[in-house]
């Protein structure tokens, strides 16, 4: 039997996005102490695990090979989530995270690949590690790239509608938007009884048929 799943995109999703003075930008958090979940993080993961989903984030992280921060400092960023799912019960079942930049400055994380988003490879990746439909998964971030992974890999989508990340999205249309990520987990729950309702009612309407024709 397949597995269900929610790919979620990290910064702008599950945390805030920081502003960055240098760029002018809102960016993914450079150190750890600039990391703070959303407040519905805990209870929007926790929605989805309880109906069923593995949870899996699914980020491109490339200020290392952009020369902003270390890869210290990124890993332990990533780290302080990993802590605060395992302190929770183990919200979130696996992590991606790729540091690879097309235009980046550090030589040996400068180059196209396939695990950065939208390339679906960490997708497929969990696909076969999780034995996963993707008819069943769905896919929640904030950006195009985002949206077009989720796509790719023929799930149902969510953007999440951050005025921080408007100038990375807009081009490409999801299946559903969502205010944040606890309206998303919403959103996915009740899409999903309502389907194994009508699923369940097919099967009672076929059983009904078929006693009155051998009755």
């Amino acid at each position: 039997m397949s597995n269900k799943a929610v790919f979620l995109d990290r910064d702008g999703v599950i945390n805030p996005l920081v502003y960055n003075p240098a760029t002018g930008e809102y960016e993914s958090p450079h150190k750890p102490e600039d990391f703070l979940l959303y407040p519905f993080a805990e209870k929007s993961l926790r929605l989805l695990k309880d109906a069923g989903f593995i949870i899996t984030v699914v980020s491109n992280q490339p200020s290392y090979a952009k020369g902003k921060t270390s890869l210290e400092n990124i890993k332990a960023v990533e780290k302080t989530l990993e802590d605060f799912s395992a302190e929770h019960g183990g919200l979130i079942d696996k992590s991606f995270y790729c540091y690879h930049h097309p235009n980046g400055i550090v030589p040996e994380y400068t180059r196209s690949c396939a695990c950065r988003k939208p390339g679906t490879l960490f997708l497929e990746q969990a696909k076969t590690e999780f034995n996963l439909d993707p008819a069943q998964c769905w896919f929640t971030g904030d950006r195009d790239s985002d949206i077009e992974c989720g796509r790719r890999f023929g799930c149902r989508t969510i953007k999440i509608d951050n005025p921080h990340s408007a100038k990375n999205s807009g081009c490409i249309e999801a299946d559903y938007h969502a205010k944040n990520l606890f309206d998303a987990a919403k959103i996915i729950v009740e899409y999903t009884a309502s389907k194994n309702y009508m699923e369940r009612r097919q099967t009672n309407d076929t059983r009904r048929v078929h006693t009155a024709v051998f009755a």
